[in-house]
């Protein structure tokens, strides 16, 4: 048989039939919705059509949820009506809710892999784009748009055009304080917000295996960012060790059956992919971003580019930038004052992101205000239950409930017109953390750098302090 790749292997195994213009009908293992699914349940409701298979959608609150509150009666504005409209549509239809005061509550792309509902080889769809996460686990995982949710409620299954494919392999091994996060800001400031537009990415290489799964996870979200279809790793010992005994995942026999399958998963040596990619990990730097793009990034030891060093698109797009960002060009990019920190995300809001912040700042006081939010109730109390919460409060930063909190704002959690944020998040469009906020991305280790000296910092000199 031909060789293929772990892409291959899951699109073939999920493809119902395949029309002359190359659309497949995927069938789809999990489906995920949120609040703002509330457009395709509308759509359901006016055909008066039922949900097809409620055993595989899940319903969770995260956008909207309140992180300093749980008593709706408190919270103003859309936050009420939002979560009430999700919890309504889940009890018509019979889904399971993890609703706002379940304990099991948190954002959907951490409590999916922490439930064991993401599996290796499933396809898994959300009316997010950053479901690419799940890919982390050798899962064929990407968002959707608010129609495409309608028909996989309706349908439980998809239309999608097959992408093409993309390996990406860091090799080396990355360097103290080096994270997920900053192998993935790497890339894609070197390939560009659409260097891997209409791919789908598979990560290779020792720098990935040797990364946690919430590693894994982190990289694999970030993918979108770099114009990606998809994310994914291929399933090894450590998945299935974080996998085994999930509330969601199987047991007994079926265990043993899936483990069998999830071995078939990697990619088959020799499989050729469309386009392959090699960077040497050894060469990665904490990074931060600079711009409103993902791939506006450089090493925190590196040096805002001069805007005649740029191709003239790119040098049109960073001036604005720079001068939204109230930046110069040519200046270091460390020591820049930051107005406040934020730590949280389905990018950085698990339990190793939170123990890599604590670490840097235990001891130690911000010089800025700032709000760390797990990405689940139960990271919540796992990190209480190691008293990082304590770190982080005599630190001076505000610990509050699970939730997508600050990364989109939805919820209140919000940065200032004018006021810069150093954030664990993923995004740092114009407005994304509030009208007229600077955002600049880094991994949640570099975001404690920068709460405790209150400017953009290299985290690498703070920690070997602590050695």
């Amino acid at each position: 048989m031909t060789a293929r790749t772990l892409f291959e292997k899951l699109w073939s195994q999920h493809v119902i039939l395949e029309e002359a213009d190359g659309a497949s009908l995927l069938w789809v293992d999990r489906h995920l919705v949120h609040e703002g699914s509330h457009h395709a349940f509308a759509k359901l409701a006016g055909r008066g059509l039922p949900v097809a298979e409620p055993d595989l959608t899940f319903a969770v609150v995260d956008h909207y949820a309140p992180t300093r509150t749980r008593d709706l009666s408190q919270v103003h504005g859309d936050v009420p009506r939002m979560i009430e409209t999700l919890e309504r549509n889940a009890a018509t239809h019979g889904l399971r809710i993890f609703g706002l005061n379940d304990p099991r509550q948190g954002i959907v792309h951490v409590i999916g892999p922490e439930q064991g509902i993401t599996l290796p080889g499933l396809t898994i769809n959300c009316g997010d784009s950053h479901t690419s996460t799940h890919g982390a686990f050798g899962a064929l995982a990407f968002g959707i748009g608010a129609t495409e949710v309608a028909h996989v409620l309706a349908t439980q299954t998809i239309w999608q055009t097959r992408p093409k494919t993309m390996r990406i392999t860091v090799t080396g091994e990355l360097g103290p304080a080096v994270s997920a996060k900053d192998v993935a800001l790497n890339w894609i400031s070197k390939l560009g917000a659409d260097g891997a537009s209409g791919y789908a990415i598979e990560y290779a290489g020792p720098v990935v295996r040797a990364l946690s799964m919430e590693g894994r996870m982190t990289l694999c979200n970030l993918s979108i960012e770099g114009g990606g279809r998809l994310g994914m790793i291929a399933p090894d010992e450590a998945t299935f060790a974080y996998v085994k005994g999930r509330p969601f995942a199987p047991k007994g026999d079926d265990w043993d059956s899936a483990m069998e399958y999830w071995a078939t998963l990697p990619s088959d040596e020799g499989a050729v992919f469309d386009r392959e990619v090699t960077i040497d990990g050894s060469e990665i730097a904490p990074t931060v971003t600079w711009g409103t793009s993902p791939e506006e990034a450089l090493p925190i030891t590196g040096t805002i580019p001069a805007l005649q060093d740029l191709p003239a698109d790119k040098a049109a797009r960073a001036r604005d930038a720079l001068d939204y960002m109230g930046l110069q060009p040519g200046r270091p990019i460390a020591g820049t004052p930051v107005d406040q920190v934020f730590i949280g995300s389905c990018t950085n809001g698990r339990i190793e992101d939170l123990r890599l912040a604590a670490a840097v700042l235990k001891g130690r006081k911000a010089q800025v205000p700032g709000l760390v939010s797990p990405g689940s109730e139960i990271v919540k109390r796992q990190a209480e239950q190691e008293g990082l919460d304590r770190v982080f409060k005599e630190a001076g930063l505000e610990w509050v409930d699970a939730g997508c909190s600050m990364c989109v704002g939805m919820n209140g959690d919000l940065v200032a017109p004018g006021k810069r944020c150093a954030s664990s998040t993923n995004r740092n469009f114009r407005g994304r953390q509030g009208r007229g906020a600077r955002t600049h991305l880094m991994s949640p280790a570099m975001v404690a750098a920068a709460a405790v000296t209150g400017k953009l910092t290299d985290v690498r000199p703070l920690l070997e302090e602590r050695s």
